[in-house]
């Protein structure tokens, strides 16, 4: 079972809809689930209370946390770390494997490329957020009480992705006659 918490978002469609190339067997996870592939299980679940997160994650070898919150720094202050701190009590709970899904906020300004091994200085309230995800997640690991990763992107663009940078900042403005 590969488990998507947060399968209502961009990442989370576009991740249903790559994985059944590895397994018939998803779970789809958010308030309100919605199939992108036939054979996808719907979960209702509220990830801020740790019951319905670990019954979430039951049965899951894999889970996939792509949630996306209010893009506002008193809520990730606020909610992000209870809600990871729940998605990874229900991983070890349950023995699931467990993919993050970060942007690069973590890292802050960086000179030259950005690379896993760039420092972490956060320059942002948000970022300092991130950081504190990412350590959390990776001294679980360290200990040996969880196996995971976490996968960085800076942004996405593409079809479907109206709150991207590059869609918000660019083409909303060009089809307004707008400059970038």
């Amino acid at each position: 079972m590969q488990t998507i918490l947060g399968s209502s978002g961009i990442i989370g469609k576009e991740l249903a809809k790559a994985l059944p190339k590895y397994t018939n067997k998803i779970r789809l996870v958010s308030r309100n689930p919605k199939k992108v592939n036939e054979g996808d299980e719907l979960f209702i679940a509220n990830l801020f209370n740790a019951d319905e997160t670990a019954k979430a994650v039951e049965g899951s070898e894999v889970v996939y946390l792509t949630v996306g919150l209010q893009y506002d720094t008193n809520v990730w202050r606020t909610q992000w770390p209870l809600l990871m701190k729940n998605v990874i009590e229900a991983c070890k709970k349950h023995n699931s494997k467990l993919v993050f899904f970060d942007n690069v906020y973590s890292y802050g300004k960086v000179d030259g490329w950005m690379t896993e091994n760039s420092p972490v200085k956060p320059d942002s309230e948000k970022g300092k957020v991130r950081a504190e995800l990412n350590e959390t997640i990776m001294n679980e690991v360290k200990q040996g009480n969880l196996k995971a990763l976490i996968a960085k992107a800076a942004d996405f663009y593409g079809p479907n992705t109206q709150l991207s940078f590059v869609n918000m900042m660019v083409f909303e403005n060009f089809k307004t006659g707008k400059k970038a």
